[in-house]
């Protein structure tokens, strides 16, 4: 068994899921994984379907060379944005085996919040390309290893409400000034 990066705080209210030399570009991987971290699970699942209907995109902000920019990118506070179709899947699918693992531990799942996602580069596949004059060059994949850790939020719990309202604390001074009026 591989270790994760991070292990939950809580393991008991926490469920994991990773996946290890997917064929899938590292730096759009990394991207849209970036921008479902801290997301509940429905909504994560929710933008990663968008992203591939073009309904959201995935604001491109460390691997932006060269990409274009786009309107949607707005609602991230970024300019430069894209719709990684085949990571967003990947993702999906590791977001959906989160979710039955999180379902066999007896979790809620409409309570998991992603607390960690981490993009790794995995060792890069060769091919080859064939170029002018009978040279060939290499034609490289970037794989990646992708690991996600879901913990159950706590339910907010209301305060009670105190029956009697708390006394104003007041100084000593004022504590002794008042035993002499009493007196008098």
């Amino acid at each position: 068994m591989k270790r994760y990066s991070k292990e939950p705080e809580n393991p008991a209210k926490s469920c994991k899921a990773r996946g290890a030399n997917l064929r899938v570009h590292f730096k759009n991987t990394m991207e849209t994984a970036r921008a479902i971290r801290r997301m509940p699970l429905r909504r994560a699942q929710r933008f990663l379907k968008n992203v591939i209907a073009k309904k959201e995109c995935v604001p491109f902000r460390r691997y932006n060379g060269g990409v274009g920019r786009c309107a949607q990118a707005k609602q991230w506070k970024a300019t430069q944005g894209r719709w990684p179709k085949k990571s967003a899947d990947f993702l999906l699918q590791l977001l959906k085996n989160a979710e039955s693992n999180a379902d066999l531990k007896g979790l809620d799942v409409d309570h998991l919040v992603i607390e960690h996602i981490q993009v790794n580069r995995a060792p890069h596949m060769r091919r080859r390309t064939y170029r002018a004059h009978g040279r060939i060059n290499p034609y490289m994949s970037s794989p990646c290893h992708i690991e996600m850790i879901l913990t159950e939020k706590e339910r907010p719990v209301s305060k009670p409400s105190e029956i009697e309202p708390t006394k104003k604390k007041l100084s000593k001074k004022k504590l002794a000034k008042q035993k002499m009026m009493q007196r008098d």
